[in-house]
């Protein structure tokens, strides 16, 4: 079962990069590439200057790459503490020697649980999109 749950987070998380990618992350990245060939065609700078021209190129690519990163992770994160908190609740009614029987009877609700955290988190994924699109754009924008 928490396997499952894993997959479907894995899954979920792999089709909004995807998506993102494909809407905003590859074409800048070629406008990258090119504006970093234009830098170089320049025989008339120096090292320095074309180095600076590939950086400034590159700054709207990495800052989108970058908040990408930190939403994913802040996403996880949430995740993971809801999680621990259904682990947690399950300790303390636990107590400190379970029957069998209570053993089974918590691992099932903490399943249960972690579910309804995958559950929540999935259901939260649209406007984590959205909203990461909106920043995507004006990035977007930045680097034509």
């Amino acid at each position: 079962m928490v396997e499952q749950q894993r997959q479907r987070v894995e899954q979920e998380m792999t089709k909004l990069v995807d998506e993102l990618d494909k809407q905003y992350l590859r074409q800048m990245q070629a406008d990258m590439h090119r504006c970093a060939a234009k830098c170089c065609d320049d025989k008339s700078v120096s090292l320095e200057r074309v180095q600076q021209c590939v950086e400034h190129c590159s700054g709207p690519l990495n800052k989108s790459q970058g908040y990408v990163q930190s939403e994913l992770e802040g996403l996880q994160n949430r995740l993971q503490r809801c999680v621990m908190e259904c682990n947690d609740d399950i300790k303390l009614k636990m107590g400190p020697n379970p029957s069998e029987s209570e053993v089974n009877r918590y691992s099932l609700m903490f399943e249960n649980c972690a579910v309804k955290c995958v559950d929540k988190h999935v259901e939260l994924i649209p406007s984590v999109m959205k909203a990461m699109k909106t920043v995507l754009a004006k990035h977007k924008k930045e680097s034509v």
